[in-house]
């Protein structure tokens, strides 16, 4: 993509609205546009970023077993009532009635939904287990939406929910989707600490949170010390016994009973971007989905839920990978690979060495950001930091008469003079090894 043509509307200056380093850094790097309080419009780059993110939640939901489908926005309020959640859930609740006099809602999470879609079609065990998960946006009318996509109304949610003849089968689903959780994150950059917590509204009694460490999380947690041991080892223990090694309470809960060893407790600010429950039969008996069993009697069936904020993840990937200039993107979420830089458009050696490149790394199957545009070089170099791409290829007239390009990594600020073919291979090195 030529930047000349892009549509990526930049901020010099940190918007007065914007509380936190996500919000204002998404909105300087031109990623989001607000339409009203907490909902947000998604601009190119923004978009690509959360489609890669996005991806890599759908890979591994894959991976685990899950089937993906999309179910309405929309929903009936009959199956609230069904559940006795439609009262109860309270005022984030948006309601709607239609020209037909029908109550409707815009779907807060979707456990009455997917439950009314299994019991009219899934009749025996034999069927059994199923996981069913969706990529879909959501609305909750939050009274203070703040921080821009981290506590927005309108946001991206994937929500898997499973299916099982009894616990045991149930328990198997929860700890593969535990590992896959930790798989996910481990894919976008990021370390998030499972966090025992509380069911809230959604219910059932097994649960933990996925919180990713940042100074500006909104909850206080607790951890394993020896989860920093371990990362900083570039160790992966079983996912399964990593519930236990990193049982932890909330903000809601007691330090003083968490199973952790005192002298092993950390306390940190976090970021939760993945929730799973275990349901049990909450929904299930509500709305009465039963299949038959071996012997031909009714089982109502057990429930889990596991949920991912795919848009959220967006602002909690910068809140933990930024510095003073902008977005330090982690390769695999990244918009662009790199960010070609020409030092001195107009310059025919530039320009051809720039194209030249521009059209390799397409070749290469990398997707370049050219910055084709006839602007000095250091407002050039802000934007390319403030955007954040994990690497820079800066060609200027200097460097080219001894056929030598520069190559930045944003992420170390490394910065090396090397042959153009030799800044050609390491980009393109670069990124087929983290998407293979």
């Amino acid at each position: 993509m030529r930047l000349s043509t892009y549509f990526l509307p930049t901020l010099k200056e940190n918007p007065t609205e914007a509380q936190i380093v996500s919000h204002r850094l998404m909105l300087r790097a031109g990623m989001i546009r607000q339409s009203a309080a907490g909902i947000y419009s998604w601009l190119p780059m923004g978009l690509k970023v959360l489609r890669n993110v996005e991806q890599i939640v759908r890979e591994e939901q894959d991976r685990a077993g899950a089937q993906e489908l999309l179910m309405a926005t929309l929903q009936p309020a009959e199956l609230w009532r069904e559940s006795g959640r439609f009262d109860a859930y309270g005022k984030e609740m948006l309601r709607i009635t239609d020209r037909h006099d029908r109550e409707m809602l815009y779907g807060p999470t979707n456990e009455e939904m997917i439950t009314d879609i299994f019991r009219n079609l899934v009749k025996s065990y034999k069927d059994l287990p199923k996981q069913l998960y969706q990529i879909q946006w959501k609305f909750r009318d939050e009274v203070r939406p703040r921080f821009g996509v981290m506590r927005g109304r309108e946001f991206l949610m994937k929500d898997n929910y499973s299916f099982h003849a009894d616990f045991e089968d149930a328990k198997k689903v929860y700890d593969t989707m535990y590992a896959t959780y930790l798989r996910t994150f481990a894919r976008m950059g990021l370390r998030a600490i499972p966090v025992a917590a509380d069911p809230g509204a959604i219910g059932g009694n097994l649960s933990h949170e996925f919180q990713v460490l940042a100074e500006t999380g909104e909850s206080e947690i607790y951890y394993d010390a020896k989860f920093d041991e371990l990362s900083a080892n570039g160790q992966q223990p079983d996912p399964v016994a990593l519930r236990e090694l990193y049982a932890a309470a909330d903000e809601k809960h007691d330090a003083a009973n968490c199973p952790v060893p005192a002298d092993r407790l950390k306390s940190a600010r976090g970021i939760e971007v993945g929730h799973i429950f275990y349901l049990g039969k909450k929904y299930s008996e509500a709305l009465n989905a039963v299949v038959a069993g071996p012997n031909g009697e009714q089982i109502t069936v057990e429930m889990g839920c596991y949920g991912i904020g795919v848009s959220r993840l967006v602002g909690a990937i910068i809140e933990a990978s930024h510095d003073d200039n902008g977005i330090i993107w982690p390769e695999p979420v990244a918009p662009f690979h790199v960010g070609l830089v020409n030092l001195r458009v107009g310059d025919a050696a530039c320009d051809k060495a720039c194209d030249d490149l521009y059209a390799k790394l397409q070749t290469a199957g990398v997707e370049p950001l050219y910055d084709d545009r006839d602007e000095r070089a250091g407002a050039k170099f802000a934007r390319m930091d403030l955007i954040g791409l994990p690497w820079q290829l800066l060609i200027g007239p200097r460097g080219l008469e001894k056929g030598l390009a520069e190559v930045k990594n944003r992420k170390t600020g490394e910065r090396v003079e090397i042959s153009i073919e030799a800044a050609f291979d390491k980009i393109v090195s670069s990124y087929q090894a983290r998407h293979r």
